[in-house]
C-alpha cells in the first residue's frame, strides 16, 4: 500500500513588505490585491494544522501543486523552502509550481533556485519539467504551468516540447514489464473548461490529447482552491480522473461575498499488490470547530487503465 497526500495552494505567508522597487507592473496589483482582501483568507495557523495532521497521517510521499508564494518577492522563496522541508525531505515530496510562483519574470528562477531539490527527477537535475520519480509501484511525474501573465491575468501554459516529453515518459512507463501507476501532477487544471477565462491552461486541448494518446491513472492539480473532480479520456476511451484540490490555507468565512472555501488536503491509498492496482481517496480539512477532521472518501468514477477504485458520495468535496 502506497499512501500519497496531495496539497496546493498554501500561499505561504507572512509577506514581508516590499520595496519600493519590487512594486513595478504586475506586484504592484497584486500586492494591492493582497493588502485588499488575500491576506485575509489565507491563514497561515490554518495551513500549520493542516500540515501537522498531515505529518501524522505519515503518508509515503506528499504531492504539492504550487502556488507557495503570492506574488513572487524573492523574500518569499526562502520561506516557500522552510514550508516543503516542513512538509518532509526532497525524496518524500515532490514540487510543481503555479502562477503566483511565477509572478513576475525571474520569480519561477528565484524559487526553483531555492527549492529545486524538491523538483530533482530521478535522472538527475532540479527545475526541469517534465520531471520523473518512481517510488515503488506509483510513478510521479510533474509539468510546470507557471509562466509570467500581465495584471490581472493568471492563466498557464505547458508549450509543445514539454507535451511531447510528458507523453513520451508516460508512455514509456506503460510500456515497463511491471507497469507502474502514473500519477501527473500540474498546477493549472488541465482540462477544457477547468478554469475560467484568464486563468485558465492556455494549452489544456493539447494537454487533454496527450492523455488520450498515453494515458494515465491519476492527474492532480491546484489553482482553483475549490475540490473538484473532471475526467478526461485515456487510451481505449477509458477515463482518466482530475482532482483538483482546495487551497491549504484557506480562512473559514466568507471572502468578498463568496461562500466558505474549506481548507483541505487528500490522502490517497494505492493498494498495487494484485495485478489490478486499487485506489482509495478521503478529504481531511478544517471541521466547523476548526479542528482538523476526515471527511470521507471522494467519488473519482473509473480510474480506467486496469485500476479499480472504491467510491463515495460526491457530495463530500
Amino acid at each position: 500500500m502506497f499512501r500519497l497526500a496531495h496539497l496546493t495552494d498554501p500561499h505561504v505567508g507572512p509577506l514581508a513588505r516590499p520595496r519600493l522597487s519590487q512594486l513595478l507592473g504586475k506586484r504592484a496589483t497584486g500586492y494591492a490585491n493582497w493588502r485588499r482582501g488575500r491576506s485575509r483568507s489565507h491563514d497561515m495557523a490554518v495551513l500549520a494544522a493542516l500540515v501537522a495532521d498531515l505529518r501524522r497521517e505519515a503518508p509515503d510521499h506528499v504531492a504539492c501543486t504550487g502556488d507557495l508564494c503570492n506574488i513572487g518577492l524573492p523574500s518569499e522563496w526562502e520561506t516557500a523552502r522552510q514550508f516543503l522541508s516542513e512538509l518532509g525531505a526532497p525524496e518524500t515530496v515532490s514540487f510543481v509550481p503555479g502562477n503566483h510562483d511565477a509572478y513576475v519574470r525571474g520569480s519561477l528562477e528565484g524559487l526553483l533556485a531555492a527549492c529545486g531539490p524538491w523538483t530533482a527527477g530521478d535522472s538527475g537535475g532540479e527545475g526541469r519539467f517534465p520531471y520523473l520519480r518512481r517510488r515503488g509501484r506509483v510513478a510521479l511525474v510533474g509539468l510546470s504551468s507557471a509562466i509570467p501573465t500581465k495584471p490581472f491575468v493568471a492563466s498557464g501554459r505547458l508549450g509543445p516540447a514539454q507535451i511531447e516529453a510528458a507523453e513520451t515518459l508516460l508512455k514509456d512507463l506503460a510500456r515497463t514489464p511491471e507497469r507502474p501507476v502514473r500519477v501527473v501532477m500540474i498546477h493549472h487544471p488541465p482540462h477544457p473548461g477547468g478554469a475560467t477565462p484568464g486563468r485558465e491552461l492556455k494549452d489544456a486541448a493539447a494537454f487533454t490529447a496527450m492523455i488520450g494518446r498515453a494515458g494515465a491513472e491519476l492527474v492532480l492539480h491546484g489553482h482553483n482552491h475549490i475540490g473538484s473532480v473532471a475526467h478526461m479520456p485515456g487510451p481505449d476511451g477509458r477515463a482518466v480522473p482530475v482532482v483538483g484540490g482546495p487551497s491549504a490555507s484557506a480562512r473559514p468565512g466568507n471572502h468578498h461575498g463568496l461562500p466558505a472555501r474549506r481548507a483541505a488536503y487528500f490522502l490517497y491509498a494505492i493498494d498495487t499488490a494484485g495485478e489490478r492496482p486499487v485506489i482509495s481517496a478521503r478529504q481531511r480539512g478544517l471541521g466547523p470547530d476548526g479542528a482538523v477532521v476526515d471527511f470521507g472518501p471522494l467519488l473519482l468514477g473509473d480510474f480506467g487503465e486496469g485500476a479499480a477504485l472504491r467510491e463515495a458520495p460526491a457530495a463530500l468535496l
